[in-house]
């Protein structure tokens, strides 16, 4: 019998305090996992959100791809874009992971069942 794959939800809280439901894709998050770009993606943003540009240089993948893999892990839920505001006025997208940990369960009632660890705020650096 071919598993089935079902949205899991959890819930994320905001700098605010209240608190939001967001869906999870089960496929997309399983098919994003699958991929090695992407894992490659993933594990770059282990300590600080990135550019596309500083992705594509520190992972070693063509641009193009890191912008079709990009796309696809925000889609995910697994990436968030934010701006870094420059002084020079050239503000660019980076991108941030939104887990710290992934668990996939396998229930006989509820098929494949994806969850993600809410990841850790970032911390201010002191001016």
């Amino acid at each position: 019998m071919p598993a089935q794959l079902y949205r899991n939800e959890r819930t994320r809280h905001s700098n605010t305090d209240r608190s939001e439901t967001q869906t999870i894709d089960t496929d997309a998050v399983l098919t994003a996992l699958d991929d090695p770009d992407c894992r490659t993606l993933l594990e770059a943003t282990a300590e600080e959100p990135l550019t596309a540009s500083e992705l594509t240089e520190r992972c070693d993948i063509p641009r193009s791809t890191t912008y079709r893999k990009v796309e696809q892990l925000t889609e995910a839920g697994l990436f968030e874009e934010r701006i870094r505001l420059s002084t020079d006025g050239k503000h660019a997208s980076e991108y941030r992971r939104t887990f710290d940990d992934v668990t996939v369960s396998l229930g006989e009632a509820d098929g494949i069942t994806v969850g993600l660890s809410e990841a850790a705020a970032p911390s201010k650096a002191a001016d």
